[in-house]
């Protein structure tokens, strides 16, 4: 099964990028195909996506380590899609994050630059939210 890896640094502490992360309505912000996510209940997430110009829907799972700041997620299906995501503190106020996919989807090149730009676009996106959240609270970090 092929996989796919790449790691990026966000400007943003470890545990509020986390805190970011393992909120399922946050994934369509950072992932371009994803146009909802909702917990269910448990472990269990409903997810929406346009795919090649066709809206899909269905149900995923993602589990949240806390303690060791890794999203673990897949969806059933004949892709066999899952995969895992961690964080981990660079130096204060910067992170490291890793995600790892594995599938069975055809058109590797296209998955891999997929990654890279969801890593892309979550750097920016969590960090203006994070701001935005320290405005609102008045508080920062240093």
């Amino acid at each position: 099964m092929p996989s796919y890896h790449h790691t990026g640094t966000v400007d943003v502490p470890a545990e509020d990028l986390f805190g970011y992360l393992a909120e399922p309505g946050n994934l369509p912000h950072f992932l371009p195909s994803m146009t909802e996510a909702h917990r269910e209940g448990g472990d269990r997430v409903h997810v929406e996506a346009e795919v090649h110009g066709k809206h899909v829907e269905g149900e995923a799972w993602l589990r949240v380590d806390q303690g060791a700041r890794t999203l673990k997620w897949g969806a059933p299906g004949e892709d066999d899609y899952h995969g895992e995501l961690s964080v981990t503190e660079t130096e204060p106020g910067t992170s490291e994050v890793t995600i790892e996919l594995h599938t069975e989807r055809a058109g590797g090149d296209d998955v891999q630059r997929g990654l890279e730009e969801a890593v892309a676009t979550l750097s920016q996106r969590a960090a203006a939210e994070t701001d935005k959240e320290a405005a609102e609270h008045q508080e920062g970090w240093s």
